[in-house]
């Protein structure tokens, strides 16, 4: 597997893959996350397993820290075939609405919760969804329980994000879940955020821990509240039409991979749940525990609007929750 970090190279190689698809020998593995954060290591294990299994007849290489562009840019190139996978996370919900279940607070438990969705609603009722948009979704893998960070106060409920801006992803429900707890919420490029922090151009960000970290962000932010509002997953993805394309062999290994590297990938993020809390306070950050349960009486009217405007979703979530043990 081969790992490209040369930024002027992985400019050049940009150009180059932009304006035509790469030789039908040679997979390109992207992702927009930092290479250290666990969606970056998840998408290098990926790379590096699916080059031992191919063997020295296919060449993969793997691209990091957004230099082959950001999640929206990457998912354009999966339909274009000039990238064959890359992770996806919040912004699935721009591919199909129903994948906002995973945007309602407190839904997912814990892991083996997830796993279980996963296999009764994801991929029977969410990954059909992805190819009506042009992607094959192949595996769910872990992004984490987000929270939250700031430099304003510790957040303890609701209502003390009221006024605080607060970086999230491209996502409605996420922007609407922020805005109904009060914040000033606005979406941004993950590579933008470490310095709209360092400069106070947003006061906070939420993300799983292994995000926080891999981007350093608790040298720049004061807070950490452990909310846990949401479990986000992250998807290996690939373009439909180029999935389509791939010899046999090359598809049942990704498939083999992927499914492997799940499991691998949820161990990572419960183990780092207590290690990167220490390492964020060790940065000097203060930590809360926040109350759950006057953000869980909050997020009442986000399951309303999202059982309104999306239709079956009201099913979807009580199919989710049933699933919980």
């Amino acid at each position: 597997m081969k790992t490209i970090r040369n930024g002027v190279f992985a400019s050049l190689s940009t150009l180059v893959l932009a304006a035509a698809p790469v030789a039908a020998e040679t997979y390109i593995v992207a992702v927009g996350a930092a290479s250290n954060s666990l969606q970056g290591r998840s998408a290098a294990k990926f790379a590096d397993d699916l080059q031992a299994k191919l063997g020295d007849a296919h060449t993969v290489e793997f691209y990091a820290d957004g230099q082959l562009g950001d999640e929206k840019e990457l998912l354009q190139k999966l339909r274009l075939g000039t990238v064959q996978f890359t992770l996806v996370s919040s912004i699935m919900t721009n591919v199909a609405p129903e994948f906002a279940l995973f945007d309602m607070p407190f839904l997912v438990q814990d892991r083996k919760h997830l796993k279980a969705i996963d296999a009764e609603i994801v991929q029977s009722d969410l990954a059909p969804k992805a190819e009506t948009a042009g992607l094959k979704v192949l595996s769910t893998w872990e992004n984490g329980f987000r929270q939250i960070t700031n430099n304003t106060r510790p957040i303890n409920t609701p209502a003390d994000l009221e006024g605080l801006k607060i970086r999230t992803p491209s996502s409605e429900w996420r922007v609407s879940m922020f805005k109904e707890w009060g914040a000033n919420p606005t979406p941004m490029s993950f590579s933008e955020v470490f310095v709209a922090l360092q400069t106070g151009t947003m006061d906070g960000q939420e993300n799983p821990l292994t995000n926080i970290t891999g981007a350093n962000f608790q040298e720049v932010q004061k807070y950490l509240s452990l909310t846990g509002h949401v479990y986000s997953p992250t998807y290996l993805t690939s373009g439909l039409s180029g999935w389509n394309e791939l010899p046999e062999n090359v598809q049942s290994s990704a498939i083999a991979v992927a499914a492997s590297i799940q499991d691998w990938s949820l161990a990572q993020g419960e183990a780092a749940d207590n290690d990167l809390v220490e390492k964020v306070k060790a940065a000097g950050v203060e930590v809360n525990q926040a109350d759950k349960k006057a953000f869980i009486e909050a997020s009442a009217p986000i399951y309303a609007a999202f059982a309104e405007a999306v239709e079956g979703s009201d099913a979807l979530v009580k199919r989710a929750q049933e699933l919980a043990e």
